[in-house]
């Protein structure tokens, strides 16, 4: 079943400036480094700074459709009103569920005015047309001045609906994307502290010495290097050194390795993408803090996950029924801003700014998604297991969920040196969420449709595929999993079988002689 109203906050309080059009272009003759306000409109005025080009929160919002400045989205999703109005109280429900900010009675109304105006539209095209035959024929001269006068009169009433219809269009469009995606049935309700253990992998390793934490470890191994990074590129940064080197690329590399055994098609991704496209993936900022890096003077922004670069391969296509479902493990930097992410719970490699991942994408029939997602955590959850580390894969609630998720699994590693378990993965099943913004459709084979009488209907026809993603290695916190779960007395760490082959044979990284 194809679900048809997952929404992403298109705008937000922080949303980067060049996202939204201004009805007219603006000039600015030099750049100054202190904030600068520029009026669309007297009452509307957008402030932004040019080190961040971040809206104001009162910027951010659509203007009221009596003003002339708009602003009106790049792009728009493809939802289906219709289903929504039909499906009023499942909507409603939904929104509740997920804790979403979105005014269901708002969206309904303003889709009720725009196919009002849109049928005065309509009716007024279709008079202007026929006054407009009329003139072709033969006709006294004030018969004729009287026609002119009268399309004259047509034109302008017609523009001034014809515009107030492109407003309430964009007025729609931001209201409705501020609705979720529905939510599979089995998701338990409620936040974080609401999700349900699915599975358990192993046992916590039990040490008859005192365990170190990764940084620890780091720092005596030689494998890592914050200081020297905080100097040149600042906070949350980090070099990695020695044997550290060789782990991540070994864990890249047994990563898509795996991946590909199993029918993904390795890749390795654009790590710049336009902004369009992160919005479209359902990658917009939440609350006061954005995590999305913007490139300043551009629509482009670094990748938060390679699920972006890799969802928009196919955008504005429609794929071959035989074709699917395609499946993709992609390789990429990552860059997040982690804005608010402070304290001990996230020191060391658990939270950085840029780190490399293995990703794991599908594009699917609608029909297949759900076993799809059950394939991609077998996946994930033999990856770990693999490697002997302990676990547990947790069905989040759905207020965890994230907008564009339907249904979403977290596998939490156990990290001795953090003293808790820890996120290395998720899966997630965003169905037609994705599709719908990036227009990402398939047709059906004819034997796949419904018969009417003799006959096959709605032949041509296509749909919305659905989309999954799940990692397969997020290096980072692979890294602290490994160095604290599997050191040894003596300082040094114990390289999972697996791995070796991918390290050069390596299989103890050891303390450094002095």
């Amino acid at each position: 079943m194809a679900f048809r109203c997952g929404c992403l906050f298109l705008f937000s309080t922080t949303t980067p400036l060049y996202p939204l059009l201004p009805s007219k272009t603006l000039k600015m003759k030099s750049v100054s480094p202190r904030p600068i306000c520029i009026t669309l409109n007297p009452k509307r005025p957008v402030h932004f700074n040019v080190s961040a080009i971040q809206q104001t929160k009162e910027a951010s919002s659509i203007a009221p459709l009596e003003d002339k400045g708009v602003l009106r989205s790049r792009w728009k999703a493809a939802i289906d009103f219709k289903w929504i109005r039909e499906n009023k109280d499942l909507v409603a429900e939904n929104i509740k569920k997920r804790n979403a900010s979105a005014d269901l009675d708002l969206v309904l109304e303003l889709y009720e005015n725009m196919c009002a105006v849109q049928k005065e539209v309509e009716l007024l095209r279709e008079e202007r047309n026929r006054v407009a035959g009329r003139m072709k024929g033969k006709m006294e001269l004030s018969e004729r001045q009287i026609l002119i006068e009268k399309g004259k009169n047509l034109k302008e009433e017609l523009s001034g609906l014809e515009e107030r219809l492109v407003q309430i269009t964009d007025k729609l469009q931001f209201e409705a994307q501020c609705i979720p995606n529905l939510t599979h049935p089995d998701v338990p309700i409620g936040g974080e502290e609401a999700s349900v253990m699915r599975n358990m992998m192993g046992s916590p390793r039990e040490f008859n010495f005192p365990v170190k934490d990764h940084l620890q470890l780091g720092k005596e191994l030689d494998l890592f290097d914050f200081d020297a990074a905080g100097e040149v590129s600042g906070s949350k940064f980090y070099y990695l050194k020695n044997e550290a080197v060789l782990l991540e690329m070994g864990l890249v590399n047994w990563a898509l390795v795996e991946a590909k055994s199993k029918g993904f098609t390795p890749l390795i991704t654009p790590e710049i993408v336009r902004s369009p496209v992160v919005e479209k993936c359902g990658f917009q900022p939440r609350g006061q803090n954005t995590q999305v890096y913007s490139i300043e003077g551009t629509d482009q922004c670094l990748i938060g996950t390679a699920e972006i670069p890799v969802g928009g391969i196919h955008m504005d296509s429609i794929i071959p029924d035989s074709t699917l479902p395609l499946k993709y493990v992609a390789y990429s930097h990552c860059f997040r801003t982690e804005a608010g992410a402070a304290g001990m719970a996230t020191r060391g490699l658990y939270r950085v700014h840029q780190f490399s991942k293995v990703e794991m994408f599908i594009i699917c029939r609608p029909e297949d998604s759900n076993n799809h997602l059950e394939e991609l955590i077998d996946i994930e959850e033999k990856l770990f297991k693999s490697l002997g580390l302990h676990s547990k894969t947790l069905d989040m609630g759905s207020g965890d969920l994230g907008v564009p998720a339907y249904r979403k699994y977290d596998v939490e590693a156990w990290m001795p040196g953090l003293g808790r378990y820890g996120e290395i993965s998720s899966a997630s099943n965003c169905t037609d969420y994705q599709s719908r913004r990036l227009g990402i459709r398939f047709r059906p084979s004819s034997s796949d449709l419904p018969s009417v009488g003799s006959k096959r209907s709605n032949i041509g026809s296509t749909q919305f595929v659905h989309t999954l993603n799940a990692t397969a290695c997020a290096v980072p916190r692979m890294i602290i999993c490994l160095l604290e779960n599997f050191q040894e007395e003596d300082g040094s760490i114990v390289i999972p079988e697996p791995l070796r082959p991918y390290m050069g044979g390596l299989d103890v990284i050891k303390p450094k002689s002095k």
